[in-house]
């Protein structure tokens, strides 16, 4: 594979950018269109990752690139899309649902919630808010060039506000459709705000509605904020399509007394998916889980990188991800915790354990902690091996079959994943699509 791009999407590049910004001008604030410009200089400095540098380092995204892609596609909702909506939820999943069609918000499509105590706007309504000029990009600048790439170019995409002491009485599902028949490159933002003392469970779905095998890059950011006291449970189901590569950034500021959970469920046919997760305490007695786990056979490649910024004292944190891989797939997972000089009484553990089920498959994980402080427990580990020989044995020698042994040992090796869902629905969801991704790789 090849680490320098051959298509013609870089010399696209300027030009999509200038025309965008001169659609906008006239629609945007000036603060935001230089930050675009800012982020898009950024990035032209910088290119597309290459491979091997250390962020990049065992992920190649240049093979991904190569495609003649479109940056914008009508949003268009006929009856497919509607019928692959329905698809989309699971069975006896009770939620609201946010439906978004190529990155635009369908309130018609949508049942959201029918109160004040939930605000959801589309990114043009948006940008008339004072709370989204206030939060977006407020993490200020970061080093993730596609992040960069995102901040110059997304034309779509949706906000969510959570009122002041406000608990949703049941999970929002956000559904993101992509209707698309030419290959699409796709720049997608959304910025989430737990106010003060809110609660909330939100689901997030991907689903790619082309029928014709067309690429879908998708080049998602999504910020989050929780204020002092708000809980955010965020469920990624990732199960996309072949033809589907995946970039998602998700950047998480927490206030005092704020929790933070999310899980990462990648049980996808996606040729390529990389996920950054960033997280920064802002405030004393914040709490953040981080959970995953990933099934990945043929040549995928999944990729998890997370990062945690214990910036205050007296704050929590867990992270728990797990990867199961098969035929010649790749994992990669770089964890990092970093714990600031002055956040003292910090707690923070991480682990990674990973499952190889055939030969040719290969895992990456690098589990780091930086730390400054003194007055702290943190700890940090990974394991990479196989199935044990003696527990499929056993299993066998009570009559169980082979493939259903194996099945068997996978789910309890993912216990301490999904144990941890709290929504029951989505539990049994991960464990059906687990069953049918381990099924085909027996039949196989």
């Amino acid at each position: 594979m090849t680490n320098t791009l051959t298509s013609n999407i870089t010399e696209q590049l300027p030009g999509v950018f200038e025309q965008l910004l001169a659609n906008r001008k006239s629609e945007e604030p000036t603060s935001l269109l230089t930050q675009r410009d800012e982020a898009f200089k950024t990035f032209l400095q910088k290119g597309f990752p290459l491979y091997k540098t250390e962020e990049w380092k065992y992920t190649n995204v240049a093979p991904f690139l190569q495609e003649a892609y479109q940056f914008s596609s009508p949003a268009v909702a006929d009856e497919k899309v509607k019928s692959l909506i329905q698809n989309a939820i699971p069975g006896g999943l009770d939620a609201y649902t946010i439906i978004c069609v190529n990155g635009v918000y369908q309130p018609q499509l949508s049942q959201a919630p029918a109160t004040d105590h939930v605000s959801i706007s589309s990114i043009k309504e948006a940008l008339q808010s004072g709370n989204y000029a206030q939060h977006f990009n407020s993490n200020g600048t970061t080093k993730h060039t596609f992040e960069q790439l995102n901040t110059a170019l997304f034309q779509e995409g949706m906000m969510l506000v959570i009122k002041n002491g406000q608990e949703v009485d049941k999970p929002i599902h956000i559904i993101h459709v992509y209707n698309h028949a030419e290959p699409l490159f796709a720049q997608t933002r959304q910025l989430w705000i737990a106010e003060a003392g809110a609660q909330v469970q939100i689901i997030e779905t991907l689903v790619d509605a082309t029928e014709n095998g067309a690429a879908l890059f998708n080049n998602n950011v999504t910020e989050i904020m929780t204020e002092s006291k708000a809980e955010l449970q965020h469920y990624q189901l990732q199960t996309a399509k072949s033809h589907v590569r995946i970039v998602h950034q998700t950047r998480i500021h927490q206030a005092a007394d704020s929790t933070y959970s999310h899980f990462a469920f990648t049980m996808s046919s996606a040729a390529f998916t990389r996920n950054n997760i960033d997280v920064v305490h802002l405030g004393q007695h914040t709490e953040t889980n981080l959970y995953g786990f990933f099934l990945a056979s043929q040549e995928q490649l999944i990729d998890n990188h997370t990062a945690i910024h214990h910036a205050q004292p007296n704050c929590n944190s867990n992270e728990l991800y797990k990867g199961v891989l098969m035929d010649k797939a790749v994992g990669v997972f770089n964890g990092k915790i970093f714990v600031h000089q002055q956040a003292q009484k910090t707690n923070a553990f991480q682990q990674n354990n990973n499952l190889l089920l055939s030969e040719g498959a290969m895992m990456y994980t690098k589990p780091q902690l930086e730390i400054y402080a003194d007055d702290v427990k943190c700890s940090h580990g990974t394991t990479i091996g196989q199935v044990s020989e003696e527990a499929l044995f056993y299993l066998k020698s009570r009559g169980i079959g082979d493939a259903q042994a194996r099945n068997m040992l996978v789910h309890a090796f993912a216990f301490d994943v999904t144990a941890q869902i709290t929504v029951p629905a989505i539990r049994k969801y991960i464990e059906d699509m687990a069953d049918q991704y381990l099924d085909k790789f027996a039949n196989n």
